[in-house]
């Protein structure tokens, strides 16, 4: 049997991963999509709310599951029995970022393999980044996440603004 893992942090999850997760889930006998939640970036969503989101997606997909991790990826492949991490290409800079972390990850465990899949062209602009900076600004991201995830990021952009309104608030007294 060959698994594969699909890594990353998901923030939030967007239908270009979800395009991704489907075509790789059709090449592997598992896929397993491993939520990161140690990432050296800043995060929107917490790794319990990342997860919740990737879960939905695929909740009634028996060849896809959802993990979180907090490890090496390749360290997370040994311990899932992974032989293989999956990863997107949307745009040319992203080839040398993921050839980097591919020669990376050869160098730490020269067993797994690498897999790259271009995104399909309708899917090429999206980035967790693009759709959280929409979001925040009000802008529709119907097209661009599930419904379930449109949800979640509009209800933490109200809490989010709600909270900002009651530190930046002026005491009358003063």
């Amino acid at each position: 049997m060959v698994r594969a893992i699909f890594p990353g942090t998901f923030d939030p999850i967007h239908y270009g991963h979800i395009d991704i997760a489907k075509r790789a889930s059709k090449l592997f006998d598992e896929l397993i999509l491993a939520v990161y939640d140690k990432p050296l970036k800043n995060l929107l969503f917490s790794p319990e709310d990342r997860f919740r989101l990737v879960n939905d997606c695929f909740k009634n997909d028996p060849k896809i599951r959802v993990l979180g991790y907090n490890n090496l990826t390749v360290d997370f492949c040994e311990q899932q029995d992974a032989q293989v991490i999956v990863r997107g290409l949307r745009v040319f800079s992203d080839f040398e970022h993921e050839f980097r972390m591919a020669l990376a990850n050869k160098r730490l465990n020269n067993e797994i393999e690498v897999v790259a899949l271009i995104t399909s062209e309708q899917h090429t602009f999206l980035s967790s980044t693009t759709v959280r900076e929409i979001a925040v600004l009000g802008g529709d991201v119907s097209t661009m996440v599930p419904r379930h995830v449109e949800k979640a990021l509009t209800s933490l952009i109200v809490k989010i603004a709600d909270n900002e309104k009651m530190n930046h608030q002026t005491s009358l007294r003063d």
